[in-house]
């Protein structure tokens, strides 16, 4: 099984999971970009999977500003049509929140957390396919949560028997596309994906660590105008020390 298979089985799983998640947890509204932006999705992995990557930047969930618009890990719409090449239709997804639009690649607002993650890897290698060499892009939990008044709700604040299941699938997923790829070592973009990739990948033969998350709401991220997070992240990438 390929990385695009994977990636809709999950898609598939998560589907199935959505009305359990609503009737036991607070949120509001869960949608699922693995479905309705799925052609953006598949543009990114079938572009970029292949290319040789044995560094996974694992993120947590995506957010209705990058990947729930764009459907790319840790993406802005902007980079992803101008900068990655993302082609594809999406459609409106059911049960979506009405503050929040989903606007496909035309979404004007840029994610901050996608904007600066993305504008590193292009300031270290270049080119989408130089960075795709040496690392490839990966949320750990595909879907969009939401509560009524619109809030981003992340998998570490929500729980119940179907939550359980949703996290099963999502580290299974996990343990696929590093066997599949080949991945030496897995990145987590914060404690929590971390912490996932521990428990996912229990027993295989890769190394795990953690950098900073680039979120605007993280003192960490914001510290000296963002020097002291670029500074870590490419410490953990590259070995660099300044």
């Amino acid at each position: 099984m390929g990385v695009i298979e994977s990636a809709k089985k999950l898609s598939d799983k998560c589907d199935s999971l959505t009305k359990s998640i609503l009737r036991q947890t607070s949120l509001a509204h869960v949608t699922n970009p693995l479905n309705y932006a799925w052609e953006y999705h598949e543009s990114y992995l079938s572009q970029y999977s292949n290319l040789g990557a044995k560094t996974l930047l694992l993120g947590m969930n995506p957010g209705p500003y990058g990947m729930a618009q764009c459907g790319v890990p840790f993406g802005a719409t902007k980079i992803a049509k101008e900068f990655l090449n993302i082609t594809g239709e999406f459609t409106n997804p059911e049960g979506r929140h009405p503050k929040r639009p989903i606007e496909g690649l035309d979404f004007e607002r840029q994610e901050i957390s996608g904007t600066r993650l993305w504008g590193l890897l292009q300031d270290i290698w270049n080119t989408p396919e130089e960075i795709h060499k040496h690392v490839f892009l990966v949320n750990h939990c595909p879907l969009l949560l939401l509560g009524e008044t619109g809030k981003n709700i992340t998998p570490d604040k929500i729980s119940g028997n179907a939550v359980k299941k949703l996290l099963k699938a999502c580290d299974d997923h996990l343990r696929e596309v590093v066997t599949e790829m080949g991945i030496c070592r897995v990145i987590g973009v914060g404690k929590y994906a971390e912490k996932r990739a521990l428990l996912a990948l229990k027993g295989l033969d890769v190394e795990i660590t953690t950098c900073w998350h680039p979120s605007p709401a993280s003192p960490l991220a914001n510290r000296n105008d963002g020097a002291d997070w670029r500074a870590n992240v490419r410490k953990v990438l590259l070995g660099e020390h300044s």
